[in-house]
């Protein structure tokens, strides 16, 4: 096998970022499903980047303090590695949190040229109007967010009290879906850097 077909076929690296750091958070419900659904795909390897195990201040600093350097330790290098992302977000008032933004904000190569995909939760919308937000923001990062996602509305009457989904032909569809997806993304934009790097 020659090093170009050794790099198409190497499984994409997936950061999986849960965006939720709230007390008493729905999101490791969320997680534990959407993982479960990439159990049997051989085209990710994944890491989770859970902001709710990372300490980050709000103010934005060119010359982070040695405690920042340590918390950005835990994940700048997790995003640099990744090929691809899929963005676990609930919807706080018409939108996504804080702790989401305050990550994004501090990262931009890490971002560029890489694909993004969406997994939202939230009550009447689904945290859809979360996820529209973040195209813009992803936009302005150079990144692709891709068209399928996965919502949930009124997130918590879907799953029952093992965290198991109630009803999940739909749900488990349009993850296949978010994920082939994905992957296509993934492998298009990593053959295209090998080829040409993103900006020169």
């Amino acid at each position: 096998m020659d090093l170009t077909t050794a790099t198409q076929t190497r499984p994409l690296s997936l950061a999986l970022v849960v965006a939720s750091d709230r007390d008493g958070r729905f999101a490791p419900v969320i997680t534990d499903w959407f993982r479960s659904r990439l159990a049997g795909r051989q085209d990710f390897t994944v890491t989770v980047v859970d902001l709710a195990e990372i300490d980050l201040p709000t103010s934005l600093s060119y010359r982070p303090s040695p405690a920042v350097l340590a918390e950005l330790a835990k994940v700048t290098p997790v995003l640099e590695a990744a090929d691809a992302f899929i963005v676990i977000t609930p919807e706080y008032n018409h939108s996504f949190p804080a702790s989401l933004k305050n990550l994004i904000d501090r990262h931009y190569t890490e971002w560029q040229a890489k694909p993004v995909g969406f997994v939202s939760y939230g009550g009447i919308s689904g945290g859809l109007r979360a996820v529209e937000q973040l195209r813009q923001v992803y936009a302005e990062m150079h990144a692709v967010t891709v068209r399928e996602t996965v919502s949930f509305h009124h997130a918590h009457s879907q799953f029952d009290e093992n965290g198991q989904h109630k009803d999940p032909a739909g749900a488990d569809l349009a993850a296949e879906a978010l994920l082939d997806q994905l992957g296509w993304w993934g492998r298009a934009l990593r053959d295209a850097k090998s080829a040409h790097p993103y900006g020169k």
